[in-house]
C-alpha cells in the first residue's frame, strides 16, 4: 500500500515532468509515513504531538505531508483511494479527538464510499458527530446518504437537527419520507430543521408535505413552512416543473399570506409564465 501510494502521488505531482531523484522520492514517502504515524499521538493545545516517554515533542507541522498528499493526488484516483484508506483506518483506533477531527477534515475533501463505514459510527460521538456529518454531507456516494438516513432516528436533539440539515444540503430526496413526520416533532429544533431541509430538497413530495404544514401544521412552524414552500417552488422551476411550482404558489395565495409572501408568489408565477427572469 505504501509503495503504490507513493508511486501514485509521485505521478500526480510530477505529471509529464522528469521524475524526482530517488533520494527525494524516499524522503517524500518517508515524510508521509511519519505524518500518518504521528496521528496516533497528535493532540490539540500546544500545537505539538504528545511525545512518547523520553522523546521530545514533534512540531504539529509533521502532518503537513498529509495536506501535501491530498493536493498532489488530485486527479489521480488510485492515489486518492490509497490515501483515503490509510486515513480512514485512523478513525477506528484510540487516536485523540484532535487526530480524528483532522482525518475527518481530509476525508471531507477526498472521501468516497470507501471511507463511509469508518465515518458513520462517529455520527453518534458527541465530540465528533458534527465533523463526521460534514464529511458525509460532502461525500457524493449513495452510501454516504444512506449512512446519514440510517442514523437519523437514532440521534437525539441537536445532533438530529444538525443531521437533518445535512440531508437538506445534499437535497436527498430519499430522506423525504423520514423527514415528513418530523415536521410535527415535539423538539422545536428538529421540526424547524425538517421544514428547512424539505425546502432545500425541493421535490414535489417535499412540497406537498410543506403545503400541508402551512395549512394544518403547528403555528410555530407555519411561517418557516411558507418560506420552505417558496424554496421548493424555486427548485421546481429550475428543474422545469412549472406546473408543480404554480400549484405551490396557488396554495400559498389561498392561505391569504402577508404582503411579502404575496409579492414572492407573484414573481414566481410570472417566471413560470415566462414573463420575467
Amino acid at each position: 500500500m505504501k509503495t503504490s501510494l507513493h508511486s501514485a502521488l509521485t505521478s500526480a505531482a510530477y505529471g509529464g515532468a522528469a521524475a524526482p531523484a530517488a533520494d527525494d522520492a524516499v524522503t517524500s514517502v518517508s515524510a508521509l509515513d511519519t505524518a500518518l504515524e504521528s496521528l496516533k499521538t497528535f493532540d490539540w493545545g500546544t500545537g505539538i504531538t504528545i511525545p512518547e516517554p523520553g522523546k521530545p515533542p514533534e512540531d504539529a507541522q509533521v502532518l503537513a505531508p498529509i495536506d501535501d498528499a491530498v493536493v498532489a493526488a488530485q486527479g489521480d484516483a488510485a492515489a486518492l483511494r490509497a490515501l483515503e484508506s490509510r486515513l480512514a483506518a485512523v478513525l477506528g483506533t484510540g487516536a485523540s479527538r484532535a487526530a480524528k477531527d483532522y482525518v475527518l477534515r481530509k476525508l471531507r475533501i477526498i472521501g468516497t464510499a470507501e471511507s463511509v463505514p469508518a465515518i458513520a459510527p462517529l455520527l453518534f460521538d458527541q465530540d465528533l458527530s458534527h465533523m463526521a456529518r460534514y464529511a458525509l454531507e460532502r461525500n457524493s456516494a449513495a452510501e454516504a446518504a444512506a449512512a446519514l438516513r440510517e442514523a437519523l432516528p437514532k440521534l437525539p436533539g441537536l445532533l438530529k437537527a444538525a443531521l437533518i440539515g445535512s440531508l437538506g444540503k445534499r437535497r436527498d430526496a430519499g430522506s423525504t419520507e423520514s423527514l415528513v413526520p418530523l415536521l410535527a416533532d415535539a423538539d422545536a429544533d428538529v421540526a424547524a430543521a425538517a421544514v428547512a431541509a424539505l425546502g432545500m430538497i425541493g421535490t414535489t413530495a417535499a412540497a406537498q408535505a410543506l403545503t400541508r404544514c402551512v395549512q394544518d401544521g403547528p403555528a410555530t412552524t407555519k411561517a418557516a413552512a411558507v418560506d420552505a414552500c417558496l424554496a421548493c417552488a424555486e427548485h421546481l422551476l429550475a428543474d422545469g416543473q412549472k406546473a408543480e411550482a404554480v400549484a405551490i404558489y396557488k396554495s400559498l395565495l389561498a392561505a391569504d399570506p402577508p404582503q411579502h409572501v404575496r409579492l414572492a408568489v407573484t414573481r414566481g408565477m410570472l417566471v413560470a409564465a415566462g414573463k420575467s427572469d
